[in-house]
């Protein structure tokens, strides 16, 4: 007699997109799959740790574009760990840094099901490590907040002006994530708490070969962002770290005109 196979559930941080970040825990996580639902952000490469008998279900969910409804989502783990699957849901980034991580975490353990999370580099991170600066650092930044510029229908959203002033006051460097539509509002409450010369910078497709980055100020992000034609998925680094990619950048050219 065939005993029934038990399903489970992991939920797995495919990081920024290159596939050479992700963890060793994340590789064996996916390889092991029978069933991987995948978000739209997820680089297809990451794909290839995959069972060739694994069954891939894309769910994309990303902001201003048709997204696989979250309740569907939560439905297709369920009924997967329940008919025996090994169930992995593939995020972009860091599945508990705005990958909606948690409440399915909440729908997964109310239906009696384990999960396991295992952790992928956020954007956040590998946008700025790629333009060789830090998020904290002992002279700039005391600490960091991830924060998102875009809010829940109904909620009120983040009070920027007030985050800006707990900013400056603790020197704090800001993450924010899909804060580009909303841009002109953000800045406008940042610079209640913030002065205009504030460092800033914009990277898209981080640690793709399509990355593509801008290096401006508070003031001028806005007008940066519009001439230079970035556009989501991009992160936006406010404070005095991103100092750090302007003297690489400063370097790069010393250099280049040196050749």
């Amino acid at each position: 007699m065939n005993t029934p196979t038990t399903g489970r559930c992991t939920l797995v941080g495919a990081g920024p997109g290159d596939p050479e970040l992700l963890t060793l825990k994340a590789v064996k996580a996916i390889a092991s799959a029978t069933v991987i639902l995948v978000d739209d952000l997820v680089n297809d490469d990451v794909l290839e740790h995959a069972s060739p008998t694994a069954r891939i279900v894309h769910v994309g969910k990303r902001g201003g574009c048709k997204s696989t409804p979250q309740a569907f989502i939560d439905k297709l783990m369920i009924t997967a760990v329940q008919e025996g699957e090994q169930v992995v849901r593939l995020k972009g980034g860091d599945p508990f840094i705005f990958g909606r991580g948690g409440e399915e975490v909440e729908h997964l353990r109310a239906a009696g099901i384990d999960v396991e999370v295992v952790n992928g580099i956020t954007s956040g991170l590998a946008g700025m490590s790629s333009l060789g600066a830090p998020l904290t650092h002992r002279e700039h930044a005391h600490g960091v907040v991830f924060v998102t510029g875009h809010a829940k229908p109904g909620d009120g959203g983040t009070d920027w002006a007030q985050l800006a002033a707990t900013a400056r006051q603790a020197r704090l460097t800001l993450v924010i994530y899909m804060g580009v539509s909303s841009l002109e509002h953000i800045r406008g409450g940042l610079l209640q708490g913030l002065p205009a010369h504030t460092p800033v910078a914009i990277v898209q497709h981080a640690s793709l070969p399509q990355q593509r980055e801008a290096l401006t100020t508070l003031g001028e992000v806005v007008n940066t962002i519009s001439r230079e034609g970035l556009q989501s998925p991009s992160i936006i680094v406010v404070g005095d770290v991103v100092q750090g990619a302007r003297a690489r950048d400063a370097q790069a050219q010393t250099a280049q005109k040196a050749a």
